[in-house]
């Protein structure tokens, strides 16, 4: 019965909760061609000595994967917390129902089951499909000749099947823990706790603003003045850009109500008093996480733009001998950043959907009232473009600074083509979110049209 209740859950889940499969699957198409990209190496026209070096390589790889691993076991493990407070009242209702705390666990082990088994399926699938694109990657930074060709590495697809594996039995392990220690009470009325608002008032936004200005400072001129004291402490200044973009954050949360409540064409337009209202309510964690998410899309972008310049720099007239070595780095750096930029994008459109109870709420009230259905899923869309339209611009502010250090680096290396790769790392991020931000929204609109079906 467990197994069934699992599997129509899934089943009547399944559009809702696709931005949160096609994360599992990115993850494992990405871990997989990391652990292949030595076999897309060899599978190459190479001399005995380059098979020589890039078999070297490929051991080097896969202890860089092991980096790759934590930071898919952290977007697991937040993902899931996001769909669990999502899910509480649901949960909550089986325990109502005469279902033992344990049958509730083994319920949710089974659809981790079977979204986990899936999405390994589909993830290895989508990694052997574009092995000729990340192929043409590898080639590029290890400088080799590329010519397209399907790879099918299978001790790369057995360690991706096992490492997966074990960061979803990690992943649910917490996920179960979570559900079991809750009272029913909380399950309940897990949908109705409202957020706090905190150190909002006029002195203490006087405050974070000279502190957002005073760290951010810090950061953008010690990365365009001091580059070699960023570099050195590129970790500690990480900490300051995310507080002071936080800080900054928050200001603006407030602020920005304002400035539209002080225009009153614009603010008395539609249902706009209506979705300022509902971002101001979830200002408060909303300020935390847009702040993580541009600092995450910003290092990301910087990761994959100073591995491609790096692999060109390697082959430049200044490169040092002996610099072919160090291409497992630049190859790590591309992958790192595509990791980071995959984590970002997902934490950002699951906390969208793991809100959408409240909304839910909210619309149908709306729908009550008599707004238009047309006005409310403009105010759905609205509020979740402000919500990755605010992250990707302040990563892009930040990507001004790293952009620069990275490229006076790229001159004294003598590395070529750094303004395409800035150009088309870009792009891309653009073109994820603006994909990740259709599904949300395709979800939110569907879940607030469900009610009224």
């Amino acid at each position: 019965m467990l197994v069934k209740l699992a599997w129509g859950n899934a089943r009547r889940a399944a559009r809702d909760f696709s931005v949160y499969f096609l994360t599992l699957v990115f993850a494992v198409c990405l871990l997989y061609s990391f652990l292949a990209s030595s076999d897309y190496l060899l599978a190459l026209s190479l001399t005995d000595a380059q098979r020589a070096s890039f078999a070297k390589a490929g051991e080097v790889l896969v202890a860089f994967a092991v980096l790759i691993d934590v930071i898919f076991c952290f977007l697991m493990g937040y993902a899931n917390a996001f769909l669990l407070r999502r899910r509480k009242r649901e949960f909550g209702l089986y325990l109502l129902l005469g279902l033992r705390p344990r049958q509730v666990a083994g319920v949710l082990l089974a659809e981790c089951a079977l979204a986990s088994v899936a999405a390994l399926a589909c993830g290895l699938v989508a990694g052997v499909a574009t092995s000729p694109v990340f192929g043409l990657i590898a080639a590029y930074v290890f400088g080799a000749p590329w010519h397209p060709e399907v790879v099918l590495a299978p001790a790369a697809a057995l360690q991706t099947a096992l490492t997966f594996l074990i960061i979803c039995v990690i992943a649910a392990g917490f996920s179960v823990a979570s559900i079991c220690r809750r009272p029913l009470v909380e399950l309940m009325g897990a949908e109705r706790v409202p957020e706090r608002r905190r150190l909002a008032g006029a002195a203490p936004l006087r405050v974070q603003r000279v502190a957002a200005a005073a760290l951010l400072a810090v950061v953008w001129g010690t990365c365009l003045f001091i580059p070699g004291y960023f570099i050195i402490f590129v970790i500690p200044m990480g900490v300051c850009a995310l507080i002071g973009t936080y800080f900054l954050m928050r200001v603006l949360a407030v602020r920005a109500p304002e400035w539209l409540r002080a225009h009153p064409d614009r603010y008395w337009c539609g249902l706009a008093p209506f979705t300022a209202r509902q971002l101001e309510a979830r200002a408060e964690s909303a300020a935390l996480a847009m702040a993580a998410e541009s600092v995450l899309l910003a290092a990301s972008m910087c990761l994959m733009v100073v591995g491609f310049a790096f692999s060109a720099g390697l082959r430049g007239p200044q490169a040092p001998a002996g610099a072919a070595a160090l291409a497992p780095v630049a190859f790590a750096c591309v992958f790192y950043g595509a990791a980071f930029l995959v984590a970002a994008i997902a934490v950002l459109a699951l906390q969208q959907l793991a809100q959408m109870p409240g909304q839910v709420r909210s619309c149908s009230t709306l729908h009550v009232l008599g707004a238009p259905e047309t006005a409310v899923r403009a105010s759905l869309c609205t509020q979740v473009a402000v919500h990755f339209a605010t992250p990707l611009a302040f990563a892009l502010l930040h990507c001004l600074f790293g952009f620069a250090l990275i490229g006076m680096i790229s001159i004294m290396m003598g590395a070529e083509g750094f303004p395409l790769f800035a150009l088309g790392v870009v792009a891309v991020t653009v073109m994820l979110l603006a994909g990740y931000y259709a599904l949300t929204t395709a979800a939110c609109v569907r879940q607030v049209a469900a009610p009224r079906a």
